[in-house]
């Protein structure tokens, strides 16, 4: 029960780091970016090729799996997605998922649609015992490095400046511009830093999730569950809400696998039933 309820946890870790970019452009951007996914598969096939073909250690592709996304969404964010801001959601969303389905087919025709293996070091394979609960090294270095960015993400938009001045720049543009803050600018900067976070998700859940071409769209239902069900105005929000569905699909697959992901689904529903808005929507605050 310990050791589902751990790997549940450390899922749930995973998929906040896979979404949270998409709730930061969604809640703060109020940009619907269907894409999201795609950056994470870029990260996960940054690690996978760097590791195979250029020998480089799994450790040291991860910041590159952050970095190289980054910079690829910083370009699509200054070149394609920032004409779509003024453009009703209905663009957004046709505008996204066109990109996904270009990137499906340019991976597939470069790389090939086989599953992508991720070979991790030693000192990350395998399981140790405390206490009868088995804790998988792999999941708890996870659980660590996800819990780090999370509580960089809390600091960096509630302490510091960069993060008052996106807060300005979404609640009013105009005055925002007005009080000298480059508006595209800090927009730009944190579209960069979405897509470089669900790079890194991606090359983290590669070996978890698995990797392949059609990953973006396998996994673009559960960014918008985590998203809808913990609201995205905050931070707080998509990780209680990842984490909830991650010990529900691990628990519900191991005690109900016939059901398979219908528990997450039920979970949904039921939450939503609840607050519509989502767990920490700004209507349920007020």
């Amino acid at each position: 029960m310990l050791t589902l309820l751990f790997d549940g946890i450390a899922y749930g870790m995973l998929l906040f780091v896979l979404a949270v970019g998409l709730a930061v452009t969604l809640g703060l951007m109020n940009f619907v970016n269907l894409a999201h996914g795609a950056f994470a598969m870029a990260g996960g096939y940054v690690t996978v090729l760097l590791m195979d073909r250029a020998g480089v250690p799994f450790l040291a592709t991860l910041p590159l799996a952050f970095l190289l996304p980054a910079l690829v969404g910083a370009v699509a964010e200054r070149l394609l997605y920032r004409p779509m801001y003024k453009r009703p959601h209905l663009d957004h969303v046709l505008f996204s998922i066109g990109l996904v389905f270009m990137t499906v087919a340019a991976v597939d025709w470069l790389v090939g649609s086989q599953q992508q293996i991720v070979k991790l070091p030693q000192w990350l394979q395998g399981r140790f015992e405390i206490a009868d609960v088995g804790i998988g090294k792999y999941r708890l270095f996870i659980i660590v490095v996800c819990l780090l960015l999370t509580l960089m993400l809390q600091w960096v938009l509630g302490r510091t400046r960069f993060g008052s001045r996106l807060r300005a720049a979404v609640d009013d543009p105009r005055v925002a511009a007005g009080l000298g803050i480059n508006v595209n600018q800090v927009f730009s900067i944190t579209f960069a830093v979405g897509s470089g976070l669900a790079g890194l998700g991606g090359a983290l859940g590669a070996e978890v999730l698995g990797l392949d071409p059609s990953f973006p769209l396998k996994f673009m239902i559960y960014f918008l569950i985590v998203v809808s069900v913990g609201g995205t105005t905050t931070i707080t929000g998509p990780l209680l809400a990842a984490l909830l569905l991650g010990i529900a699909d691990v628990m519900g697959k191991y005690y109900v696998p016939q059901l398979g992901a219908f528990v997450v689904y039920l979970l949904m529903v039921v939450i939503l039933f609840w607050r519509p808005q989502g767990l920490f929507g700004r209507g349920a605050t007020r």
